[in-house]
Formats: C-alpha cells, sequence, structure tokens
C-alpha cells in the first residue's frame, strides 16, 4: 500500500509528538470520527489528557494543501465539539500552533506546543 501524502504527514506528525514532544502512544488517538451539528466529521491525530480530556487537536494536510484561514475555521469548529486547549495544523512542511481561550472565545497563536507534563 502506498502511503498518500496527508497520511506521510500524519505519520510523522504522530513520530514528531512521540519523539520530540514525549506524549505517551497510549493518548494519542488517529482518524476517528465525531459529530458535529449532526455532521460527520474525522480528526486526524488528538492527544488526550490522562483523565480523557482532550489536550491537542491535529489537522494534517498534504503537504501541496496551503494552510490558510480557512484550515484553521476548520479545526476550530471541530474544537466547539472536542474543547482541546492546544491545536495544530500541519501539512508537513509548515506547522501553526495555537493556545484556546475559551473565556474570549478566540486562540492564540504560538511558537510551538509543550512538551508532555508527566505531573
Amino acid at each position: 500500500m502506498v502511503l498518500q501524502p496527508e497520511e506521510w504527514v500524519r505519520q510523522h506528525c504522530v513520530h514528531y509528538l512521540m519523539n520530540e514532544k514525549k506524549y505517551p502512544i497510549t493518548l494519542i488517538n488517529v482518524e476517528k470520527e465525531l459529530k458535529i451539528n449532526d455532521l460527520k466529521k474525522r480528526y486526524d491525530i488528538v492527544v488526550f489528557n490522562p483523565d480523557g480530556s482532550i489536550h491537542l487537536i491535529v489537522e494534517c494536510k498534504a503537504p501541496k494543501i496551503t494552510i490558510d484561514q480557512t484550515t484553521f475555521d476548520q479545526i476550530a469548529r471541530y474544537n466547539l465539539a472536542l474543547n482541546a486547549t492546544y491545536l495544530m495544523v500541519t501539512n508537513g512542511l509548515n506547522h501553526y500552533y495555537c493556545m484556546m481561550d475559551f473565556e474570549a472565545e478566540k486562540y492564540r497563536f504560538l511558537k510551538d506546543i509543550p512538551e508532555y507534563d508527566r505531573n
């Protein structure tokens, strides 16, 4: 089986989360369906907190796809249902990170996502 470009990005991102950011594989979930306003959507990667809440949502795009406002709007819509603290969008070449501000109902861009906190 040949890896599709988006799947290549997804696999590399999981590797990055495990090896660079030290997230345990047991907290990483890949390509599952979720329901938003009666629409079925699929997320690419979700990283859970140990308590079962969602720490991070990752949206993966193929390398030829330009990441723009539409991409962030898509992940922000997903996050209305998931309530993740952090969002990441990547096409394998460019990576963007943000942290949710639920009180102000907006997100704040970051230079990177934090490493896994084992405490």
